[in-house]
């Protein structure tokens, strides 16, 4: 059960702070999109957010976004925030995290993987190697998939 409990837990991603994530040992975050950046399918990031990311950077933690979904959704959301992105990922698999990290230049172990889903993000990021920063959805959910994996999260989470 280790690989589905992440290394921290927050309420949203604002709660995570830049000393978080250096003590995590990391100096770049993998971020999920639906849910942890925006609520799902929004183009419109959550408040905070852009702020957060600027936060990250004057600190020397550099940001991409890795999502599931397609590019379409994800291009012009990254757009928005200025910071690169990896769009079907397929997480939990490694595929995606071995994409982002070639992006950065950076190891596994220098990566935090920071997102609102154990299956996917948490699952994901302990497969690779990566310091698991889990949030809280910011909203509820509109797949049924996803509604049927968070009754299944209960149990875990």
């Amino acid at each position: 059960m280790s690989l589905l409990k992440p290394d921290y837990r927050f309420d949203t991603i604002l709660d995570i702070t830049p000393e978080d994530i250096k003590k995590a040992g990391a100096r770049f975050v993998l971020l999920d999109t639906d849910n942890t950046l925006a609520l799902h399918g929004s183009q419109k990031p959550m408040e905070g957010v852009p702020e957060w990311i600027e936060e990250m950077r004057k600190n020397g933690i550099e940001p991409i976004i890795l999502s599931n979904n397609d590019r379409e959704r994800i291009e012009p959301f990254a757009k928005k925030l200025g910071i690169p992105f990896v769009y079907k990922s397929a997480k939990p698999l490694k595929k995606g995290f071995r994409i982002a990290c070639r992006k950065l230049s950076a190891k596994p172990e220098e990566t935090a993987v920071i997102g609102d889903q154990i299956f996917t993000d948490v699952l994901g990021g302990k497969i690779f190697g990566s310091k698991v920063f889990l949030t809280e959805p910011i909203g509820p959910e509109t797949n049924a998939f996803i509604k049927f994996k968070r009754i299944i999260e209960k149990f875990i989470r």
